[in-house]
């Protein structure tokens, strides 16, 4: 048991430093609002949830943004609205997958995370993100810089229906995508024991 938690949070702080190197490298989208960047820092989390339980896989989304809040542009506001979308993402994908270990399971999971992921990034950019972006920039600029990129975006609920949440479900089916992809053949790695915890 002893091995096995130190093999479980060996595990953890590994793919937590690689999180918190990717969630450095952002890109934007053609297509969306330019604050909105993709990242790849939730793969590791969501390897992790699937390979050794949705609790540490939600741990490396933590320890990721407590890493960039020692760099943070928004006040930790931003790293803040990333944990809360992140852990939508992560957690329910990865208890699904824990009570359904099969191909099928994970892809229900990640389904569902991915749903759970553009609904939380809705409440999150409507109470925590925005509010503090139009501290630094008027909301109509905001709204205007939108426009030029997305020009059914008008006003702040537009910009959530049009930009947020189209945004966040492109990312989940990309991460999910991915997650399909690689973890596979990185299961032997993680998957040491035969449940999940």
């Amino acid at each position: 048991m002893e091995k096995s938690k130190i093999r479980k949070i060996t595990i953890t702080a590994v793919l937590s430093a690689i999180s918190a190197v990717l969630m450095f490298l952002e890109t934007p989208l053609p297509g969306f609002p330019p604050f909105l960047q993709i990242d790849a820092s939730d793969l590791p989390a969501i390897i992790c949830a699937f390979g050794i339980g949705p609790i540490w896989g939600v741990a490396v989304g933590l320890i990721k943004n407590s890493v960039h809040m020692l760099a943070t542009k928004t006040m930790v506001a931003g790293e803040i609205a990333n944990f809360l979308i992140g852990a939508s993402f992560v957690l329910p994908a990865g208890i699904i997958y824990k009570k359904n270990h099969t191909k099928k399971g994970a892809l229900l999971g990640l389904v569902i995370g991915t749903v759970t992921m553009a609904l939380a990034g809705v409440l999150t950019n409507l109470y925590i993100t925005l509010p503090f972006y139009s501290k630094m920039m008027p909301m109509d600029t905001i709204i205007e810089i939108s426009n030029k990129v997305n020009p059914y975006i008008k006003d702040v609920m537009t910009l959530t229906l049009y930009g947020i949440t189209p945004f966040n479900i492109l990312k989940g089916i990309l991460l999910s995508a991915i997650t399909m992809l690689i973890y596979k053949p990185l299961s032997p790695i993680l998957h040491y024991s035969k449940r999940p915890c």
